[in-house]
């Protein structure tokens, strides 16, 4: 880990802007245009209301194929299977529907692209759970068509994981490679504004050190927003759930390195607290009273042998963290996540063993200054003749 990574888990900050394979530019940007929040017209939402208007003008004349259902009601997977079905008109009005969210999609990414963090941008990752569903790929093809049509040289592609996965595996990026030796496996929490979802994540990093071959061993899953706890109900929930899958990995003789990585939502601050962004959670988790790593070491100070180290960052960040090893073909990359809102993050790789890149970097310039000294020597010695 560099020096400005800190020390305030024993390994890293939370929140921080360096990590051990990429910088992070930006996180959580929060656009505006004359019609509020960018993020507001790519929604999941935004998807939702743009079929209802493509539905109005068939309600008039009771010809709407979706009956009474409310849009917001309707599932992908209905969604899916109508894209392909033999109801054209059906079928019709979803295409209409990704179509036009294609292009406020575009139109915010443009707007991203502009600012002047995610300058020189090569490739964006699509996330979020509507990308878990053929219209959700449908319109991210789309997308990526709109803005190469307007010169944008930068691909938009789908993230390669179950976004419940990426969310999960992504945390795994927040820690330095050191913690997964003599491991198998990995705690992982992914926070949300409705579920909270832990798991045990397989590093598989004697197969593939980059963790391209990580995978989520086991998992589960509490829909909070069901049961509307309190902030401290919440909190005794998820421990609960991570001394269960302790105890399945034990069982198991899968051994767990001493890290906890956490994906929540919001600006998350060094010392672990989060400065804005959590106002869908259970309670205040926005208190100056409340730090969720300090309560989690607190409930599980060791995993083995060893204490506890737990790291937090931002929901949009981690999910784009699992695509770390995918992306080493280019420098700068980032992320949106199209879910309740539209998370972002911007990405810029680091150069693995600087060491060794600044010495090369320093022989080419000699090498080059040497061919350039001969040429002189040569031109002068012909200048004599």
């Amino acid at each position: 880990m560099a020096d400005d990574t800190g020390l305030t888990t024993g390994i890293a900050h939370h929140g921080a802007a360096r990590l051990p394979s990429v910088d992070i530019d930006s996180f959580n940007i929060e656009l505006k245009d004359d019609e509020g929040f960018l993020g507001d017209r790519a929604s999941k939402g935004a998807f939702r209301k743009i079929l209802d208007r493509w539905r109005k003008p068939l309600r008039k004349s009771d010809e709407d194929p979706f009956g009474d259902e409310p849009s917001d009601k309707i599932s992908k997977k209905k969604l899916d299977e109508l894209l392909v079905g033999d109801d054209t008109e059906a079928s019709a009005v979803v295409h209409s529907a990704i179509e036009e969210f294609a292009q406020e999609l575009a139109y915010v990414t443009r707007r991203f692209l502009g600012a002047k963090a995610w300058a020189k941008t090569e490739r964006i990752v699509v996330g979020g759970g509507f990308r878990d569903s053929r219209l959700g790929e449908l319109a991210i093809a789309r997308t990526d068509i709109i803005l190469k049509s307007d010169d944008f040289k930068v691909d938009m592609v789908p993230i390669r994981f179950h976004p419940d996965d990426a969310g999960l595996i992504g945390t795994l990026h927040l820690a330095p490679s050191w913690i997964f030796e003599a491991h198998d496996g990995v705690l992982a929490v992914d926070i949300g504004g409705t579920n909270i979802r832990c798991g045990v994540v397989e590093t598989r990093w004697k197969k593939a050190p980059d963790l391209s071959k990580a995978a989520v061993w086991k998992s589960e899953l509490w829909r909070h927003a069901d049961d509307e706890p309190t902030r401290e109900g919440a909190v005794k929930r998820l421990v609960k759930m991570l001394k269960d899958l302790i105890a399945a990995a034990e069982k198991e003789n899968l051994k767990l390195a001493p890290f906890i990585g956490i994906s929540c939502p919001g600006v998350i601050n060094e010392d672990g607290s989060i400065e804005k962004g959590a106002q869908n959670l259970p309670g205040n988790w926005e208190s100056s009273k409340f730090n969720l790593p300090a309560s989690l070491v607190e409930a599980i100070p060791q995993i083995g042998d060893h204490d506890t180290a737990i790291v937090m960052h931002n929901d949009g960040v981690a999910q784009g963290l699992a695509e770390v090893p995918f992306m080493q073909d280019v420098a700068r990359w980032g992320v949106l996540t199209i879910g309740t809102g539209l998370g972002n993050a911007r990405y810029t790789n680091r150069k693995k063993d600087n060491g060794k890149d600044d010495k090369k970097a320093e022989k080419k310039d000699k090498d080059d200054e040497d061919a350039k000294n001969e040429k002189k020597a040569k031109k002068a010695k012909k200048a004599d003749a």
